[in-house]
């Protein structure tokens, strides 16, 4: 389906943030515009996750070793 575009280390470090953004979310008590935007922490989650980030094919990068 989709070619594995992100190495180890990007793939560990976008699951922590989104992560962090998702818990920060559910912890906080909020409103606004802000407490909102932690929602974002949905996309390096998923694209952590499953390896491949649509904006790195766009750009033609990659971090992945041996490609």
């Amino acid at each position: 389906m989709f070619t594995t575009n992100e190495g180890t280390a990007d793939r560990a470090l976008r699951i922590l943030v989104g992560i962090a953004l998702l818990a920060w979310f559910f912890m906080e008590n909020g409103a606004g515009f802000w407490h909102y935007a932690k929602l974002f922490g949905i996309a390096p989650l998923l694209t952590g996750l499953i390896g491949y980030c649509p904006v790195y094919t766009i750009f033609g990068v990659s971090t992945r070793q041996g490609k």
